[in-house]
């Protein structure tokens, strides 16, 4: 019997005397650290910074106390076909303009010489503006300029 006959009875791989160790998979980290600095060095090139601009502001303060005297409220209510009242009385346009005179002269004016009425127009949303322009020429023609228009909240 020779001594490949031996052999190639043996179910056996051929083997120079070693015999073969199981490879244990391993990660090479080298070119992954290399990957990942790449790219950090890219999006820190990339990344613009900005800076917010602000304001330093300091607000006034007030340690005044309310106004004593009392506003006389005048309302002027426009209707939706352009009628007018002062204060619940129905007047036309050329009347308008004459309450409001005898309003302003009976009422007393402030140390500027301006009258301390205030005139709130309650206007209809579908009035015509030629109406509400009308109410401001009044209020004006009285030398009356603390004017308020009033609205509503849509609930």
């Amino acid at each position: 019997m020779s001594w490949l006959s031996l052999h190639s009875s043996s179910k056996r791989s051929f083997s120079l005397g070693t015999t073969p160790a199981s490879a244990e998979p391993e990660i090479n980290l080298i070119p992954f650290i290399d990957v990942l600095l790449v790219v950090l060095i890219f999006l820190m090139i990339s990344t613009t910074f900005t800076r917010y601009q602000e304001l330093a502001i300091t607000l006034p303060t007030a340690n005044g106390s309310e106004s004593q005297t009392d506003n006389k409220q005048v309302h002027i209510a426009v209707s939706r076909d352009g009628r007018f009242a002062i204060n619940g009385k129905v007047t036309d346009r050329s009347g308008l303009s004459g309450a409001l005179m005898q309003l302003s002269n009976q009422s007393t004016s402030t140390k500027d010489g301006v009258s301390n009425i205030q005139v709130n127009i309650d206007a209809d949303a579908r009035a015509p503006h030629q109406a509400v322009m009308s109410a401001l020429e009044a209020a004006r023609d009285a030398n009356l300029s603390n004017i308020v228009f009033s609205s509503q909240t849509k609930k």
